[in-house]
């Protein structure tokens, strides 16, 4: 027995299910997050696996946990255990005052044998699951702007209105936007409205996991009763059934008993129903038959929102030229605007500053350096050039044909967007071309992304390369 730990310290198979845990977390998750939040946290599991207590520093740490990771960690837990785990948080104890110093290994051994004692969980019935919902996730807290308006109609008529129109929703948009949060928003409304509703969020590859067990333990009538018997089916990243031929056929028998039967399912991907790859035609068919909305780039506006926003409900102000110095440099997606403000906060509490431009300068230094060295006029224009099989000169070249004054127009909208420089510094930049025709191809690209899927598809493939 490994001295500091506690008499009924798991078995050595049992422990062996958070160190791979952590290791696929590790691959997910970027690397500074992952030091950060998962690095440092401590688990006890009980011997048969089926629930894992975490030890987390303190309250706020946990809060962060619960909503940012919670469910992934039990679906990777429960994907390799083989059957359903419960993920439990408890706040370690605090260290007291001690003559030497304490080993990293002293320390969690401590955590460890202080954690609450488990007991075998009795397993889910598969006729009751738990909604694996996330309750910080609502429609009250999601920031609304032109992005995400029109999902977030259909997202709040399907949540007050189950298994009549939009069935099923859609959702596609790149990674970041907001996806996940709204379709939580989903099953957290419509379970406040009614607590019995049978609700579940799942990801796909949890879904291709409960497949591929159900056939090798021959459980499939169990399998069915849990998604054949739902009132709401919400699945992040059906992407992720791509090239699954048993899975894709499970997925469609579950699509049609629950179609059947009135119950509602919501789909996110990040990509338009068409745009799936190696997904068959049939289930395609079936997504694209509802409402297929879209979830853009948040807008200037929006984002300078969601800081302000973000920053009060942690108890801190954002002032809004801070707001918008940050909203005009990290313009991707909800997710880096979220790890923007946080660098901010940490930085001014750690050096007792007040939030100014100056100091939001400073903690993100480091983005903005990256930032301002990868995406430059010229690698957006090889980038696109590039992506439309024409020649980087073709971009100064005063050429019209529409192969290339396409992609010129493409180029110059992203310049726009993904740089700091002015619409004449631009036009400069494609030839000596005059600003009122940049700012032309900026209208009017923008305005064709909101009506053609196809294109909009294409900018964010083009926007994901430039940002590496």
């Amino acid at each position: 027995m490994t001295e500091g730990f506690p008499p009924d310290t798991p078995s050595a198979a049992s422990a062996t299910l958070w160190a791979e845990c952590l290791d696929l977390l590790a691959q997910e998750i970027p690397e500074q997050q992952f030091n950060t939040w998962i690095r440092p946290l401590a688990a006890r599991v009980v011997d048969d696996g089926s629930r894992v207590v975490i030890a987390v520093a303190n309250r706020f740490k946990m809060d962060w946990i619960r909503a940012q990771y919670a469910a992934r960690i039990t679906a990777l837990l429960e994907s390799l255990h083989g059957s359903p785990v419960t993920l439990e948080l408890a706040l370690a104890p605090r260290e007291t005052p001690s003559r030497t110093v304490p080993t990293a290994r002293t320390v969690q051994d401590q955590v460890l044998a202080e954690l609450p004692d488990v007991a075998p969980a009795e397993p889910a019935t598969p006729s009751a699951p738990k909604s694996r919902l996330n309750p910080a996730l609502t429609f009250a807290n999601l920031v609304e702007g032109s992005a995400n308006r029109m999902a977030r109609a259909a997202a709040m008529h399907v949540a007050g209105s189950l298994g009549q129109l939009y069935n099923p929703l859609f959702i596609y948009g790149g990674v970041g936007l907001g996806k996940t949060h709204l379709v939580h928003a989903i099953g957290n409304h419509l379970l406040a409205e009614r607590p019995n509703a049978k609700v579940l969020y799942i990801h796909a590859e949890q879904f291709v996991s409960d497949v591929v067990k159900s056939y090798q333990r021959k459980t499939f009538d169990e399998f069915k009763e849990r998604y054949h018997s739902l009132d709401l089916l919400l699945i992040d990243d059906v992407q992720f059934f791509a090239n699954k031929e048993r899975t894709q056929e499970e997925f469609f028998n579950a699509f049609e008993a629950l179609l059947a039967k009135k119950s509602h399912i919501v789909l996110t991907s990040d990509t338009y129903p068409k745009g799936l790859a190696d997904i068959h035609e049939r289930l395609v068919s079936r997504f694209d038959s509802g409402l297929t909305v879209a979830i853009e780039p948040p807008e200037l506006e929006m984002r300078v929102a969601i800081l302000i926003n973000k920053a009060a409900a942690e108890n801190a102000v954002m002032p809004e030229e801070v707001a918008f110095f940050v909203a005009k440099n990290v313009r991707s997606n909800v997710r880096e605007l979220e790890g923007a403000l946080r660098k901010i906060l940490a930085y001014s509490r750690f050096n007792q500053k007040d939030i100014s431009i100056q100091l939001a300068r400073e903690a993100l230094k480091d983005l903005l350096s990256i930032q301002n060295r990868q995406i430059g006029v010229e690698n957006i224009q090889k980038t696109v050039a590039d992506f439309y099989k024409i020649k980087v000169a073709d971009m100064y070249s005063k050429k019209r044909p529409a192969s290339i004054a396409r992609p010129r127009q493409i180029a110059m909208f992203l310049a726009k967007e993904l740089t700091q420089k002015s619409l004449p510094e631009i036009g400069e930049l494609f030839g000596g071309r005059d600003h009122t025709t940049v700012l032309h191809a900026v209208r009017k690209i923008a305005g064709e992304r909101q009506q053609n899927t196809e294109l909009n598809q294409q900018l964010h493939v083009l926007e994901q390369t430039l940002k590496g």
